[in-house]
């Protein structure tokens, strides 16, 4: 009998998926190519990305680049297991820094790095960066994926990237007219933005603090998903300003805080004074230096205490500039002047410098909302509807409803685990436990009672309700279908769409009724299916724009402005 050759090694053997790296191309081709702009169409395969200057609209440009990672921050995304938010993170520390130079930012390579790829994590973080170049306006050209055994632990990976931006070659910054008298204008950061988390995690070590337990600088967040909060990306609101001259100087906040960055677009005759008192310290600064007692210049020189970008106006284009920032909806302020500098002086002075670590005391209360409407979610997996929701109603101006119950009929899913991070109350009422469904939604019905829920909301909730139930709730309970009602009803749409060879599907949200995905409709928001559309890149792009018809149609609920009349039509206000 023959001796069976013995199998020879293959690179999945020494730990590298190829095929999952091509299911990971797949997932992110559509969102890359919802970058597409002029100059470029963001196609995602080639060995090179290619960007046409004419056709963007330039006549002498000078190129800018621009190279970034997003640093320690990346282990609080790992340790919490969010991973949508770096991404931005990543686009925003590199097309904020060639804004310096008067650049629109053009083009986007992203570079990420793992030991074991995780493609569902690998996924949420090009989602990340991906809209992270719509909000700068650049196109995401392409990127490398390198998973290497042993070299990274279990879980880690690291991300870098790479700006393409041009300016004309006549609007180039810093402009050299800098003069003492000009006004300093400072643009809101959203946090502590992707510097100085070294420091940040060693305060929260200090600290004994759970990234996720209560946030004690945030109402009703965790620590992990308050330190998370993205970068903001500025190009849009501050490119109108720097191109027509009105500002001389954009400095983006960054690694070395305000000492370090401004003197960095400053001539060295002259210097800029700040007031600390004329902006807005978030209190996560306070919380930071409270805890670390981390003195005022030590603040000053790592964080950007505020102030995620300064730009310099001269008096009588000042208020034109602050205007206009605040009319594209992001919060400035004048924040100081320039002065002529004297001999063996700073180039950055602050005045109330001890109010960047006021004390702790002075920090709101940690305190979940409850405002507006009372809000019950039924689940029965990972819950990313659920999380959009939380999301939604964490903003400050979002008032009208607050989530009071997450209840799954399965334990041990990952919708709980956001519930309880967003420091939600949970429950799970399994229904292998009763023999009969009206029993199992009788229990459902008490839970909801003994929250005091004004409106349910069906998010991924695996169980067919029973009429009985369906009606005591009629009006108040809302559901999401990933298609475009009332085509392709029933638990495998995207199934149905793909063999149906449709060119346009989408997400619906509406009324519950005991007959399925029949209820009146109130939000509907449709995406493209593309020629080569796998079911995992469909599933991928619908839920998607889930992710904002769901909260759109909670708020019309919550706030009286569509209802379900007596013979089930919808009527809006």
């Amino acid at each position: 009998m023959a001796e069976e050759e013995p199998v020879g090694l293959s690179y999945a053997s020494a730990g590298v998926s190829i095929d999952a790296g091509n299911r990971l191309v797949d997932l992110i081709k559509p969102l890359a190519k919802a970058t597409a702009r002029s100059g470029c169409d963001a196609a995602l395969g080639g060995f090179g990305g290619l960007f046409d200057l004419k056709a963007a609209g330039y006549k002498d440009p000078i190129l800018v680049m621009g190279t970034d990672g997003v640093g320690t921050k990346l282990k609080i995304a790992q340790e919490c297991g969010i991973h949508d938010t770096v991404g931005q993170d990543l686009v925003a520390m590199c097309v904020n820094d060639i804004l310096a130079n008067g650049a629109e930012p053009l083009a986007y390579l992203d570079y990420f790095a793992c030991g074991k790829l995780d493609v569902d994590a690998a996924r949420q973080v090009v989602a990340g960066i991906a809209a992270g170049c719509s909000i700068a306006g650049c196109a995401l050209l392409g990127g490398e994926t390198a998973e290497m055994p042993s070299f990274y632990a279990s879980g880690e990976y690291d991300l870098a990237g790479f700006a393409v931006g041009a300016v004309e070659r006549d609007a180039l910054l810093p402009q050299a007219t800098i003069e003492a008298g000009d006004v300093v204008i400072g643009v809101a950061s959203s946090g502590v933005h992707s510097n100085g988390f070294s420091l940040v995690r060693r305060v929260v070590s200090d600290q004994g603090l759970p990234y996720d337990g209560p946030c004690p600088f945030a109402e009703g967040k965790t620590l992990g998903c308050a330190l998370l909060a993205p970068t903001k990306i500025y190009c849009k609101a501050v490119l109108p300003v720097l191109r027509d001259g009105r500002a001389k100087a954009f400095a983006h906040i960054t690694g070395g805080g305000l000492l370090e960055n401004i003197p960095r677009v400053l001539s060295p005759d002259v210097l800029v004074h700040l007031d600390a008192g004329s902006w807005d310290v978030p209190a996560v600064f306070s919380w930071l230096a409270s805890c670390g007692r981390i003195a005022p210049r030590e603040m000053a020189r790592t964080f950007n205490c505020g102030l995620g970008a300064v730009l310099i106006a001269s008096p009588g284009a000042a208020d034109s500039v602050l205007r206009d920032l605040q009319a594209a909806k992001h919060t400035a302020w004048c924040v100081g002047h320039v002065k002529t500098r004297g001999e063996n002086t700073e180039q950055v002075t602050i005045d109330a410098i001890d109010r960047l670590v006021q004390p702790l005391a002075t920090v709101s209360p940690v305190v979940r909302s409850t405002a507006g409407k009372r809000v019950a979610v039924l689940i029965s997996g990972s819950g990313t509807n659920l999380q959009a929701i939380i999301d939604d109603l964490a903003k400050p101006c979002n008032t009208y409803a607050h989530i009071v119950l997450v209840m799954s009929n399965k334990d041990g899913v990952f919708g709980l685990e956001r519930a309880k991070k967003a420091c939600i109350p949970t429950q799970v009422i399994s229904h292998k436990a009763y023999k009969e469904r009206t029993l199992y939604d009788e229990k459902l019905h008490e839970a909801l009672v003994a929250a005091n829920a004004d409106i349910v909301l069906l998010a991924g909730f695996m169980r067919i309700l029973s009429e009985e139930f369906v009606k005591k709730w009629s009006g108040r309970m809302l559901n999401i279908h990933p298609s475009l009602l009332p085509s392709f009803r029933g638990h495998n749409a995207h199934e149905q769409v793909l063999a149906a060879g449709v060119r346009l599907t989408g997400c619906t949200v509406h009324f519950v009724e005991p007959e399925v995905d029949a209820g009146g409709i109130i939000v509907q928001k449709a995406v493209p299916v593309g020629a080569g559309d796998t079911l995992d890149v469909l599933q991928d792009r619908v839920k998607t724009v889930e992710h904002y018809a769901y909260p759109e149609a909670l708020k019309l609920l919550a706030t009286g402005k569509v209802q379900r009349a007596d013979n089930g039509r919808v009527v809006f206000s």
